[in-house]
């Protein structure tokens, strides 16, 4: 099974590891499919298709569904080196804003290079008892219509603490 396990491309793993997670721990996350673009220590994409489920009345995607796509790229970086320290960390989000600036007419990508400052803050958590915090940026795009010029922008705290 390892050996399978080592064939398949990492962003393929951590689509199916994703929606795992989501089927058995937030059914809502895994409602809206997402799939993992790119997951690297230092930068995170995750798309979410436009269909019927993401939609809203005016046939953008709906602003639930961008926020999930913001909390998985946040939070998917995160839960990556959370898992690489083996150590048994929370991670949870205190806080969410959120800068919508066009319509989004396509499948959305979300986009998180926060990697090193979310590593460190990893390394921070296991060296302290308290619980430690810092503000993560995400950038959602719609290249098929507008290029690299964003449509939304999230800025989400995330609150980490090693737990006992």
């Amino acid at each position: 099974m390892k050996r399978l396990f080592n064939i398949i491309p990492e962003n393929v793993q951590a689509t199916v590891l994703l929606r795992y997670f989501g089927f058995f721990k937030i059914p809502l996350l895994c409602f809206v499919r997402p799939s993992v673009i790119e997951l690297t220590d230092t930068r995170v994409v995750v798309r979410i298709p436009l269909r019927r489920r993401t939609r809203n009345h005016l046939g953008s995607m709906y602003f639930g569904a961008l926020t999930i796509g913001a909390d998985c790229a946040a939070g998917l970086i995160a839960m990556k080196l959370i898992r690489n320290s083996s150590k048994n960390i929370s991670l949870i989000f205190k806080r969410m804003e959120a800068e919508f600036l066009k319509r989004a007419e396509s499948d959305v990508y979300f986009i998180c290079d926060q990697g090193r400052e979310i590593s460190e803050l990893v390394a921070e958590s296991i060296a302290s008892l308290e619980r430690v915090e810092m503000p993560v940026n995400v950038t959602a795009k719609v290249p098929d219509k507008f290029g690299e010029e964003p449509v939304a922008r999230f800025t989400l705290l995330l609150s980490l603490k090693k737990r006992a």
